[in-house]
């Protein structure tokens, strides 16, 4: 297996990233607006750096961060990746990409990016990647995640790929990675809650006209003080509570302690206003 990575940006510093923290914020919590920025300048990069200097055409399948049912936020940047790099690849006669999923089992409250690199290795760990292998057999994996902090998440995919007997040539791709090693790795939760310090917060990105349901959000607003979910609650559409729901429960949520008290909340507040959305013709 040749093993390639590439990332965007080099993290050398706590305080300059060569990207806005705000909009890293956002896009961490569904900002598609920033998603395709991001995706878009990661797409040019490769093809720049790397792609430009490929020998023959080749069939790429691009494959985002594993995810259960929600899909996390670097879904929505690769999104916007596959839509540049098939403008390159069209362009130049190459195929266009195609597109594979790794299906994950475990969900977990945790915030991964307050973890240390033991704490984050140790709880990812307990997961289980999927991944149709057939499907890959002789072509060029390109596997993207937006930040690349201890390496943790790169080990379970190398993981997988060691399981179902890959051969393929493998492309690891990033927007940023942190190369300073002496900068503690919760350096990620500073960047991720850097424009998100309450609840109260997220209407700014949820009505932004460019917002995209991610497992961040999710956790986020299911984990938030039940009060301050109660208000928050009370000013979000009724076609934000219903998906905010039925996503909760896409990714087994209901089955967690810790988000109970929200999601009861949550099914109370549909059962008791749906009524009333259908009597008013809704």
């Amino acid at each position: 297996m040749n093993h390639h990575t590439y990332s965007l940006h080099k993290i050398s510093s706590s305080t300059h990233f060569g990207f806005s923290a705000t909009d890293y914020s956002r896009f961490k919590f569904g900002d598609d607006a920033v998603a395709a920025r991001f995706g878009r300048a990661l797409a040019t990069g490769y093809i720049s750096e790397v792609l430009a200097h490929m020998p023959q055409a080749v069939q790429f399948v691009v494959i985002s961060s594993p995810y259960s049912y929600i899909p996390t936020a670097t879904f929505a940047m690769k999104n916007h990746f596959v839509v540049q790099l098939n403008r390159w690849l069209a362009d130049n006669e190459w195929p266009v990409v195609q597109e594979a999923k790794v299906h994950r089992t475990i969900t977990y409250k945790e915030d991964y990016g307050a973890l240390d690199a033991e704490q984050r290795l140790k709880l990812i760990s307990n997961d289980s990647f999927h991944i149709d292998a057939a499907f890959l057999q002789g072509k060029v994996l390109l596997f993207l995640d937006d930040i690349k902090i201890t390496g943790s998440h790169e080990r379970m995919i190398t993981k997988m790929i060691n399981t179902f007997s890959l051969t393929n040539e493998v492309h690891m791709l990033y927007f940023a990675e942190l190369v300073n090693q002496t900068i503690h790795p919760n350096i990620e939760n500073y960047l991720n809650y850097h424009e998100v310090k309450s609840i109260f917060d997220l209407d700014r990105i949820i009505n932004s006209g460019s917002f995209c349901i991610n497992t961040r959000i999710v956790k986020y607003i299911l984990n938030s003080d039940p009060r301050d979910f109660s208000l928050f609650i009370c000013y979000q559409t009724n076609e934000f509570i219903n998906h905010l729901y039925d996503m909760a429960l896409g990714n087994s949520y209901h089955t967690i302690e810790a988000y109970s008290q929200n999601l009861n909340h949550l099914k109370s507040y549909l059962f008791i206003n749906q009524p009333k959305l259908v009597q008013h013709g809704n």
